[in-house]
């Protein structure tokens, strides 16, 4: 990885070795060095009108290892400070209140238009139908997987999730036709749930995807796509915003599965909270 060397430079200096293609991205990315950072590598070599693997030998030829060092480093010289470590503009006199409320609220707009209803609403119907409902994410996706098992186990629907990913690998190894896999992905480009979709194939499990991203690799591979929304939503920046919007769809598929549960869900729902009254003060 380049490290000793502005990344706008790299990019001037090497102008004269990049084929026709690769100077068509040179030219975008000083054109429009900020807007070049958030962009997954599929949306922006369609953004430019090149292929991916252009994108890639570009960032290769400027000396980075891969497209996210290229993009660590495009961002790191280019976005303020605090544009990378939150994904809205924050301002120095802001309310750090109102400025996650904000980037919530806009969030949660985005994903009520994203969101495809009648593929929420088949999710649903298969949930229910599942022998197992098994729940996959990692890092902050993990939260959010933690959270869909806290619902739907109250539904009285079968599922499991699990922290380690040796142990999600081991899940999915055991599920097949019969059952429904939940991966949980805000970019849809991280190695280790790539790996648990591969698994989740091999086996024919039908594989739901919620994502930020509908080009990334992960979303290509699902057979149901539930996309979220986030302001400025970017791997560069912690997309907190992103948490929000898709624990927002695992509550949407919870509404929508106790209402195809009827009585039987209210029951199950019932026994819960028999099964935990007790544990009050």
């Amino acid at each position: 990885m380049v490290t000793d060397q502005s990344c706008m430079y790299l990019i001037h200096s090497y102008s004269d070795a990049f084929s026709a293609k690769e100077k068509r991205v040179a030219e975008h990315i000083q054109l429009h060095p900020s807007e070049a950072v958030h962009p997954s590598i599929e949306e922006l070599a369609a953004r430019i009108g090149v292929s991916v693997s252009t994108l890639l030998r570009f960032v290769k030829k400027l000396g980075y290892g891969s497209y996210q060092e290229f993009r660590i480093a495009l961002a790191t010289e280019t976005l303020k400070p605090e544009s990378r470590y939150y994904e809205i503009d924050v301002e120095e006199s802001g309310d750090p209140v109102g400025i996650s409320c904000k980037a919530a609220r806009t969030a949660l707009d985005m994903t009520e238009k994203l969101v495809d209803r009648d593929c929420l609403r088949t999710v649903s119907e298969m949930a229910c139908k599942s022998a197992w409902v098994c729940i996959f994410g990692l890092g902050g996706s993990g939260l959010v997987a933690r959270d869909a098992l806290h619902k739907l186990i109250r539904s009285g629907i079968r599922c499991q999730s699990a922290e380690d990913f040796h142990l999600q690998l081991m899940m999915a190894s055991q599920v097949g036709e019969g059952d429904l896999a939940l991966l949980i992905s805000h970019t849809g480009a991280n190695k280790d749930s790539l790996a648990i979709a591969e698994v989740l194939r091999r086996n024919n499990c039908p594989l739901v995807v919620i994502t930020t991203y509908p080009r990334s690799p992960l979303a290509r591979m699902a057979d149901y796509l539930l996309v979220a929304g986030a302001p400025g939503s970017s791997v560069i920046s912690e997309a907190f915003s992103a948490r929000i919007a898709h624990l927002a769809i695992i509550d949407s598929l919870y509404i929508e599965v106790m209402g195809q549960l009827k009585a039987r869900g209210m029951r199950n729902v019932e026994k819960m909270r028999t099964a935990i009254a007790g544990r009050r003060i």
